[in-house]
């Protein structure tokens, strides 16, 4: 009897630490039961950038409710497409996931011509966050407002420089927009990635750049950086001392940027349902919140329809005004 009793309360304890074990969670489907191994999340970019920085901000509070490791793992190249490919070719199991950003999908589908079609190749997870690029000069050029830079690049018509993260990136094809409207000459400088290009701007070997808001706010807290616009029709909340570039000189001028969580076309809808359900549980924390409002950046939670309606949205709009503009890519 007491042997009984004693087997009684263990399984009783095993039951009720199973069930307060909620920062793991599994989701049978099938004979599978996922996750049960580290998942690897591809950036298409260089540590420093925008989408690095929100991979590590969520990757751990999400590592700690799925209990399994988030490894990061940047691929820098063609402006994101080698980590779009990858990812693109991947077992559509869940254990491959991309963070992926307007900047890359645009590139992908306007610029490299990937073999497959963009808006086809992923499962769509969720949109994550949204938010205005912040055009950045050089504290090194005495320029203070977007009028002060077109008048500056006027005067020195050709000799200076603006970064991107590479060809066809949101920040190339703002700037080239920028050069469009106000009929300047400015070269472009092609990084594999926002970091190596925040380094020579501080630096004053470049003289200008457009930044997702994220990893904005890092730059210019060296010092060295000044952030003079955004490039959202609105000004942004979580920066409102700074005007838009329509309003400061340039009307009609629109530039914002988002990043969404995909995977591998044909993952099972149980586990996108999964992924998205406590994606949505990390960004919806009030810290991290907080610490993307102050980059001027907002969360954006949404079901993976509405991601997939975002991305044939933005692959529409920069394709009909890289024809409108003329932009030679």
């Amino acid at each position: 009897m007491f042997y009984r009793q004693l087997i009684h309360y263990i399984l009783a304890g095993c039951l009720l630490g199973l069930a307060n074990a909620s920062a793991v969670i599994a989701q049978t489907t099938g004979k599978i039961t996922y996750p049960t191994k580290p998942i690897r999340l591809l950036l298409g970019f260089a540590p420093g950038g925008g989408s690095d920085t929100l991979a590590r901000l969520i990757g751990q509070p999400l590592s700690e409710r799925v209990g399994q490791p988030i490894v990061i793992d940047n691929r820098p190249g063609g402006n994101g497409v080698i980590a779009m490919n990858l990812a693109a070719n991947s077992q559509p199991d869940g254990y491959t996931l991309m963070l992926l950003s307007n900047s890359s999908a645009v590139s992908a589908a306007w610029v490299t011509r990937v073999p497959y079609d963009v808006k086809k190749a992923f499962s769509p997870i969720g949109l994550l966050v949204v938010q205005p690029y912040v055009l950045l000069v050089s504290g090194s050029i005495p320029v203070k407002s977007v009028s002060e830079l077109i008048t500056y690049a006027k005067d020195r018509n050709g000799k200076l420089d603006y970064g991107s993260a590479g060809h066809g990136s949101s920040a190339h094809f703002g700037m080239e927009l920028i050069k469009h409207m106000a009929k300047v000459d400015i070269t472009h400088i092609p990084y594999k990635g926002i970091g190596p290009a925040f380094v020579d701007l501080a630096g004053g070997r470049i003289q200008m750049l457009f930044a997702s808001a994220v990893s904005a706010g890092n730059a210019v807290r060296t010092g060295k950086i000044r952030a003079i616009a955004v490039g959202s029709p609105k000004r942004s909340q979580g920066l409102p001392e700074l005007p838009t570039i329509s309003e400061a000189g340039l009307p009609g001028f629109e530039l914002t940027g988002w990043y969404g969580l995909v995977g591998p076309a044909g993952m099972p809808a149980s586990i996108v349902a999964l992924i998205n359900r406590e994606i949505e549980q990390v960004l919806n924390s009030p810290k991290l919140k907080t610490r993307l409002a102050s980059d001027g950046s907002e969360v954006a939670t949404g079901t993976p329809t509405e991601l997939q309606k975002m991305l044939t949205s933005e692959l529409d709009r920069w394709g009909k005004l890289i024809k409108q503009a003329n932009l030679k890519l």
